[in-house]
């Protein structure tokens, strides 16, 4: 699948298992979370067009694996299990959190990441700076809070999904609004999340994103 992901695009695409991907996040191994895949192949379905993401879905975060990842890769601190399943292709946008995101792919599927550090002081970021990794099925990556990511790319028409882990409340409304918008309070889009759109990126920019991500939106082939 790699070989031939590097052969259809004009972008090097890295496997998360290259140590390309270790200043990004790791691989993560010694946890059985197939109950979370196949709560995502038996009850969610991948939409016609476009993306579904759900923050937190109670019956996932009932299962057993789930206070594992909670009590050890998190620390204790409380978490949300939800999924993202879509039929996207291209970059879009970058988003981070102040806490790593835990995605198992259900699915095989890409990823687009970037460095927060190489944000410039005006909020841009440019599309050139980010690096493309193929994350194969069933494997558990974690995403550093200084990662740049939005949602995964397919690799199959069918699609891809994914089970996300983040802190709790991630990515829900935000109760407070920033004093002014200035400096890094410009991306804050929802609670923990820090969002810089594609100008083409209708839907986003709807959203109140900041339209900050400078270069080709690409899309990734398959």
């Amino acid at each position: 699948m790699l070989d031939h992901l590097n052969e259809v695009n004009d972008v090097e695409i890295h496997s998360v298992f290259e140590p390309e991907f270790q200043s990004f996040g790791r691989v993560i191994t010694g946890y059985d979370v197939s109950s979370l895949c196949d709560y995502l192949k038996d009850h969610t379905d991948i939409p016609d067009q476009g993306n579904i993401y759900v923050a937190s879905v109670p019956e996932m975060e009932k299962i057993n694996i789930a206070d594992r990842i909670q009590n050890e890769i998190y620390g204790g601190m409380p978490i949300q299990i939800g999924y993202c399943n879509g039929k996207n292709s291209t970059y879009n946008g970058f988003e981070y959190h102040k806490g790593s995101e835990i995605n198992i792919a259900v699915t095989g599927f890409m990823m687009v990441l970037g460095h927060t550090w190489l944000i410039a002081p005006d909020g841009t970021y440019r599309t050139r700076d980010a690096t493309v990794f193929f994350v194969p099925e069933n494997t558990v990556i974690e995403m550093y809070q200084t990662t740049l990511h939005l949602s995964p790319c397919k690799v199959c028409d069918e699609g891809f999904k994914g089970v996300v882990v983040l802190p709790r409340g991630t990515n829900t409304p935000l109760e407070h609004q920033p004093v002014n918008r200035e400096g890094e309070n410009k991306l804050l889009l929802q609670t923990n999340k820090w969002v810089i759109a594609h100008p083409e990126r209708e839907p986003l920019i709807k959203q109140g994103a900041f339209p900050g991500l400078l270069g080709e939106n690409k899309e990734l082939k398959y």
